[in-house]
């Protein structure tokens, strides 16, 4: 009580700023009432939107830029959360930047621009992402030339990302691949099996 038997002195359990006021002149309020929201500007979130194939670049910890579109403006910040269910309908993952905003230029609502670069990791072997092609039960397999044609060699994948996959198994360092075209090759294999089966 601030003196007055209707004045109330309301206490946030943090600093912060209101950015929401819930209640007008005269209303009643209870102890559950919302009359107010407070947020700590001081840091804040960035979400976007991931597509389900650039999921495995996109890991907590990785630095991100956020660009402002409505100023001149940009700020780099961190990977703070990644989701782990891809939207049926927009399939695309929500993943979260957090920002800090000691000067309180980033607010709630801004639109802004991503750029994330994913940390550079060393693999063994790898092989272009498009030489890679799944075949019945989702085994991966990579066509290597042999005498006459080419055969559906089985390997198994680590890493990847849009450009470039692991091989853990399968390939040996030099060993030549079909890089592009992979998928018509697939297409003749299921062809000609197809083609036996009757």
């Amino acid at each position: 009580s601030g003196g007055g038997l209707n004045r109330f002195e309301l206490r946030a359990p943090f600093d912060g700023v209101v950015v929401e006021k819930h209640l007008a002149v005269g209303e009643a309020v209870q102890e559950t009432t919302q009359v107010f929201t407070i947020s700590d500007l001081r840091s804040v979130w960035a979400e976007m939107r991931v597509a389900a194939s650039d999921l495995p670049a996109v890991r907590v910890g990785e630095k991100a830029t956020v660009r402002a579109t409505a100023f001149d403006s940009s700020a780099t910040g961190e990977v703070a959360y990644v989701g782990a269910l891809i939207g049926q309908e927009t399939r695309t993952a929500p993943a979260r930047i957090t920002l800090p905003n000691p000067e309180g230029v980033w607010r709630p609502g801004l639109f802004v621009n991503v750029e994330l670069t994913a940390s550079m990791q060393q693999a063994a072997l790898a092989v272009a992402s498009s030489a890679i092609q799944r075949l019945d039960q989702q085994q991966a397999v990579v066509f290597v030339p042999v005498p006459g044609g080419f055969r559906a060699q089985p390997v198994r994948v680590g890493r990847a990302d849009a450009k470039a996959t692991e091989v853990l198994e399968g390939l040996k360092p030099g060993q030549p691949y079909v890089a592009e075209g992979s998928f018509v090759l697939k297409a003749e294999l299921g062809k000609a099996s197809a083609e036996h089966t009757h």
